[in-house]
């Protein structure tokens, strides 16, 4: 879960009975006002609009604190035909809606969506501009506690490490933010956005969500399941395997099975690379599977420094290399510049490299400053809703080289995912997890794309299985939902949500380059956030 930028710098139990149905006192069905206004000074942003909403911070208790839900718009280009407001969840968990909209919604849908539909965004409760769940008192702060974290440990002694910098996060987690935490769950930000689809006057709820906003969608789907218009569902994250509901004890990071999707996209970038000749730099060092996989091993006790063009040093492990691996497997079109790192990585010197230009995607990892308001504190939901593991942090060791042994690299990597909520001790009471069958009366159209490293295939059609009349789409190709890769998918989208018109069960879709194709003057790489 996850991993964190949109635009390629984009790039990771039961409840009281009250609350799996909207509340239906008066003041809870009141529509919330949103004031409209300017983004800002900032040109870019002047075809958004901008506001906050209050929201109960529990819904139990209408009348008691609030928290600032912060959101923006992009306004239907043909407001004349508008049919209404299109809500939107870039992943996660963790993803700011508000940044997703403001710098993809532009590119991402069609002409026609963009005419029928205002396009919104918002940072759920936790999130970004909204109330986030900060752990510590200042960025600087939290960047000097979280600077010497590797992405995950290795060896025994960097284990044992890993484990008390967790605790130690944990604590500086639920010390600092404990009221937010607490009232942190999906199903919260599930009844925000039902308060929000009032507030924009829908009757019913159209919705896009990718990646973790797949659960965002099915949460929705049960707890409001008559007030849906149309969901699409992209890279879906199975409630089953997110929550615990079906009886996995292995921790979160194990029971989502992004190890073994991240393995075979990494196999799948391998095999495309060998049969793409010279367009794969790779291909210059021999068997490109052979290079990365001897400088794999080679990182594991001999990490490279590399020069950065701020005048930095990035110090490459095994552990970095691997995460940012992971990160370049979201898009087929990040697979060239990755095997270029991969092949400088191979003939650098084996302590220090020289004072040459940096691999572009070494660059954008260590680019990576972020915003304070997102906080490790905000991809930390998982605590408070998520079932933990059976046995402790100390039994994560284990969990791991299990993992490994069934996705090398990866399994590892994502198995530690989670490690800090065996430390959180809070959770939140209102949370939903399940039973997930639901009762939408109408068609949802649900996408899964044959090779993606964060929500594995698999969970595709169990996931469609929730819906009585699930629209299952297979999109032939590689990385994580279908955003920037398929015109096919594109297509389909914009008749559903225009039209109401779905796909049969069951249809097809093909990605429009393959992965080694020379990349068009001027595109980006879209990707939702990194789980």
């Amino acid at each position: 879960m996850t991993p964190r930028r949109i635009l390629r710098r984009l790039s990771v139990a039961g409840v009281a009975l009250v609350l799996l149905t909207p509340m239906t006192s008066a003041v809870a069905q009141a529509q919330t006002a949103i004031a409209w206004g300017s983004c800002g000074a900032d040109p870019k942003l002047k075809p958004f609009q901008c506001a906050t909403v209050e929201v109960p911070t529990e819904y139990d208790k209408p009348h008691g604190p609030t928290t600032t839900i912060a959101l923006t718009r992009l306004p239907a280009t043909d407001a004349a035909h508008k049919i209404g407001t299109l809500f939107t969840n870039p992943g996660g968990p963790g993803g700011s809606g508000v940044d997703f909209v403001q710098q993809a919604g532009q590119q991402i849908y069609t002409p026609s969506v963009r005419a029928k539909f205002d396009i919104l965004g918002f940072d759920p409760r936790g999130v970004g501009r909204s109330d986030p769940a900060t752990c510590y008192p200042t960025a600087a702060d939290e960047a000097k506690a979280t600077a010497n974290v590797p992405p995950f440990p290795l060896t025994a002694k960097e284990e044992r490490q890993f484990i008390v910098d967790s605790a130690k996060i944990a604590v500086s987690c639920r010390t600092t933010s404990p009221d937010r935490l607490a009232h942190y769950s999906t199903a919260n930000v599930a009844r925000d956005m039902d308060r929000l689809r009032q507030a924009v006057g829908d009757e019913k709820l159209s919705y896009i969500g990718y990646s973790y906003g797949t659960y965002l969608g099915a949460t929705y789907a049960k707890l409001f399941p008559n007030k849906v218009r149309a969901l699409v569902l992209d890279g879906t994250l199975s409630p089953e395997w997110y929550s615990g509901s079906n009886g996995d004890s292995n921790p979160v990071g194990v029971r989502l099975k992004q190890g073994d999707g991240a393995y075979d996209t990494y196999e799948q970038f391998l095999a495309e690379c060998k049969k793409a000749a010279a367009n794969c730099a790779l291909n210059t060092l021999g068997d490109p599977k052979t290079v990365v996989e001897s400088t794999m091993e080679r990182l594991k006790t001999h990490p490279i420094d590399v020069p950065m063009p701020d005048g930095s040093t990035l110090k490459v492990t095994y552990a970095v290399a691997v995460a940012i691996t992971f990160s370049n497997l979201y898009d087929p079109a990040g697979f060239p510049a990755l095997a270029q790192m991969w092949a400088e990585l191979s003939t650098m010197n084996r302590t220090k490299a020289a004072a040459a230009k940096a691999p572009t995607a070494l660059v954008e990892w260590n680019r990576r400053k972020e915003d304070y308001s997102t906080s490790v504190g905000s991809v930390l939901q998982p605590c408070v809703e998520a079932k933990q593991s059976g046995r402790g942090p100390l039994a994560y060791p284990a969990y791991a080289d299990a993992a490994d042994k069934r996705a090398p690299h990866f399994g590892r990597y994502r198995a530690w995912i989670g490690v800090q909520c065996e430390f959180m001790g809070i959770r939140d009471s209102d949370a939903f997890l399940g039973p997930w069958k639901n009762s939408v009366k109408q068609p949802v159209l649900v996408f899964g794309t044959r090779h993606d490293p964060a929500t594995p295939y698999e969970a595709t059609r169990p996931y469609a299985d929730l819906y009585p009349d699930a629209r299952m789409v297979t999109v032939e190709g590689y990385g994580h939902t279908t955003i920037g890769k398929s015109t096919c998918a594109d297509a389909m989208i914009t008749d559903y949500l225009t039209q109401l018109k779905a796909p049969a069960d069951g249809a097809t879709c093909t990605q429009d380059r393959k992965p080694f194709d020379p990349l068009p003057t001027g595109k980006k790489v879209l990707t939702p956030l990194p789980q």
